[in-house]
């Protein structure tokens, strides 16, 4: 590949001297011109933990590219914190930001015309907006991760789920006010991501196995000495990858994504790996469908013991051996594509081969000994999800419930009721009309399963929602429901009382009702008023689709016929 086989269009020839003459302004020099051009995305913001770390990074990787002779420019996203607007107006944010930070990234690389890219990611919706924006480029690109954080709090690892459901036990008076503000000041001790297995770790964890991030760089905790080494030897990888020629497309195939599945499995990740995962297959253009989850979790054990259901947190990962040994378990067991590329150049084979385990680690079991026979995913269909909703089941939920319906029209409504003691032991709560348009922005529900938990009905309430779930949730909670409220689903037709019915083991939901009820319900129902009429949420409601295609945003369909400037030569 010809280094400079994009950038060599704006900065090359007689033509191209006044766009020198503007770089030459702010410092680079005609030795910096003639070298490939490498952009850093940055998603540093002042806002949140998870990526206030991110300049220090930056600065990391663009020494590595220059060491490895190229010219890096460093630019800005947004990014929006889902743990401090859950249960807010501004989580309507959150999924919206991943399309904003997507096009963003495209479009600065497009504009700038770079030759490739290094993406540096923190909060949840950065990490897959990268891998999507990467995707569409399809230049030679890669994705680092900030790296994660665990506070401690009377001798444990406590996270912000710990904090989550801390309000709902100091609701419920199990509590004081006094140990809630100590938990609160001690749970994010610095700069870094979520500690558990929540969405970003998860995230993260696929980048690693997918073959975007260099296998064992994105589990370094945020803090450590090392993240620096690894950001500068980011630096380096592109520009290796770049006189390789390898492509995102190279890496992205469809056994990659079964790798990435995989992993999401054997480490109970988040149920928003779903809608990520299908987001970047889409932009790849890989054939990948929701029910391909449950057939990769089917067969892939879970292993990791991690947060939010188990005992440890993803720094524990990284002293156990890191991603790798993940990578090793998966490999032995056959359940890992092995020959697939990774950005490094190797395959995961060779990079899941050198895989170095902490003896005695108990954090990732063996393959003859795993915390249950199957991964933490799990599809059901039936004749409230007819697209199919997702739960993460970690083998400390019960599999069967039957109860009835409390049906809810938003998050804040649920969240008073459940606070308020409205919710009794048997019930399945129905939050509704917070799909991907209905929302707009399908809010995650960890207030909701958060305050459920911590009044101690996480064993005897089930929630059902066609929003989704913050990677910290546990219980059994089904989201991701499709269609949803907003588009005619079945989830409308629900009322208060109708009996629903969970079975895990046979991948169910149902409400107890006969299909022409349903459809009487149905043809009288009418498609609530749209929250927003004008801006970005308008916008994204327009273009968005649903949760089972990733929920991604695409043009309205427009017949070929029908435009006169289409150039049939």
């Amino acid at each position: 590949m010809d280094l400079k086989h994009r950038s060599h269009g704006i900065t090359d020839g007689r033509d191209r001297a006044p766009a020198r003459a503007m770089f030459k302004a702010i410092g680079f020099s005609d030795s910096d011109l003639s070298k490939p051009l490498i952009g850093v995305a940055n998603t540093w913001i002042e806002t949140m933990p998870c990526n206030f770390h991110l300049r220090r990074l930056s600065a990391k990787v663009k020494e590595g590219i220059r060491a490895a002779g190229g010219t890096p420019m460093e630019f800005n996203t947004i990014a929006i914190s889902d743990g401090e607007t859950m249960g807010t107006e501004g989580m309507r944010a959150s999924l919206v930001s991943r399309e904003i930070i997507a096009d963003s990234i495209e479009l600065v690389c497009r504009g700038q015309m770079f030759d490739a890219v290094v993406c540096v990611v923190g909060c949840d919706k950065t990490i897959p907006a990268a891998g999507m924006a990467l995707a569409r480029l399809n230049i030679p690109g890669l994705v680092l991760y900030g790296g994660t954080i665990a506070g401690s709090y009377k001798g444990k690892d406590v996270t912000i789920q710990d904090v989550f459901e801390a309000v709902g036990a100091n609701a419920a008076g199990k509590m004081t006010d006094q140990e809630l503000r100590e938990l609160e000041n001690v749970a994010c001790p610095g700069s870094g991501a979520c500690g558990g297995q929540y969405t970003a770790n998860t995230m993260s964890t696929v980048m690693e196995l997918i073959g975007l991030s260099p296998m064992g760089f994105n589990g370094v905790p945020a803090m450590e000495a090392r993240k620096d080494d690894v950001a500068f030897r980011c630096g380096e990888i592109i520009l290796e990858a770049l006189k390789r020629g390898i492509r995102p497309k190279d890496i992205l195939t469809r056994p990659a994504f079964e790798n990435a599945i995989a992993g999401v499995a054997c480490t109970g990740g988040s149920t928003n790996a779903v809608l990520h995962l299908l987001a970047i297959a889409r932009e790849a253009g890989v054939a990948l469908a929701i029910d391909d989850f449950q057939k990769v979790s089917e067969r892939t054990p879970l292993l990791a013991n991690l947060k939010p259901a188990g005992r440890f947190v993803a720094a524990d990962v990284d002293k156990a051996g890191g991603i790798p040994v993940i990578a090793k378990r998966l490999l032995d067991g056959k359940i890992a594509h092995g020959s697939v590329l990774t950005i490094t150049g190797k395959s995961f084979a060779e990079e899941a081969n050198v895989a170095l385990e902490t003896p005695g680690q108990q954090v990732v079991a063996p393959l003859d000994r795993p915390l249950k026979k199957t991964g933490g995913l799990v599809i059901l269909h039936g004749n409230l999800a007819p697209e199919g909703c997702v739960a993460k089941i970690s083998g400390h939920e019960r599999l069967t419930h039957r109860g009835p319906a409390r049906v809810f029209e938003s998050e804040e409504d649920a969240m008073t009721a459940v606070t308020s003691k409205h919710i009794q032991p048997g019930d399945v709560v129905v939050i509704r009309n917070e799909g991907p348009k209905g929302g707009p922005g399908m809010r995650e529900m960890l207030g909701v399963t958060a305050a459920i938990v911590g009044e101690g009905l996480g064993e005897s309430v089930a929630l059902l929602t066609d929003g989704r779930f913050s990677g910290a949730t546990r219980g059994l909670m089904l989201g991701h429901v499709a269609p949803e409220a907003a588009l005619g689903g079945p989830i409308a037709a629900l009322r208060d009382g109708d009996t629903v019915h969970i079975d895990v083991n046979q991948r169910r939901i149902e409400v107890e009702l006969s299909d022409a009820s349903l459809k009487q319900r149905l043809a009288g129902w009418h498609a609530p008023q749209p929250r927003y009429e004008s801006g970005v949420f308008a916008k994204y409601a327009a273009l968005v689709s649903s949760a089972s295609a990733g929920a991604i945003t695409r043009p309205p369909a427009v017949e070929v016929e029908a435009s006169p400037l289409r150039n049939s030569g």
